[in-house]
């Protein structure tokens, strides 16, 4: 029981991961993050897959390996928090909403930025 469940979790971060790469406000890494630890404990196959896939695999490696995110993903990352932030600075008229969500996004975005760099000799 616990297998399949932790299968179903593995799936839908999944889903949630690769949303991420299209839709500003979802984050990709985390929940490829999440997805590789419930792959781990639910499937076999879908966890050496994750690891081999040519754009995930090195994502999830340098995250577990040594911490670290790529300048690239950094940039993206900071880029759709700033985009979602935008858009809900235009959608929302909470000031008190918008005040948590901003706090929330700088906390996110000044975690990641601190993150080391992948080695490149690696």
């Amino acid at each position: 029981m616990k297998r399949l469940l932790a299968l179903i979790l593995a799936y839908f971060f999944l889903t949630l991961a690769i949303v991420g790469v299209f839709l500003p406000g979802i984050p990709t890494v985390p929940f490829l993050l999440l997805t590789a630890w419930f792959a781990a404990r639910g499937s076999d196959r879908l966890h050496r897959w994750l690891y081999a896939h040519p754009h995930l695999g090195k994502l999830l490696i340098d995250w577990e390996q040594q911490g670290a995110v790529s300048r690239t993903s950094k940039v993206v990352a900071v880029l759709m928090l700033i985009a979602s932030w935008l858009v809900m600075y235009h959608r929302l008229t909470n000031v008190w909403v918008l005040a948590g969500i901003g706090i929330l996004f700088i906390a996110i975005a000044s975690y990641l930025v601190s993150r080391p760099e992948p080695d490149q000799g690696k």
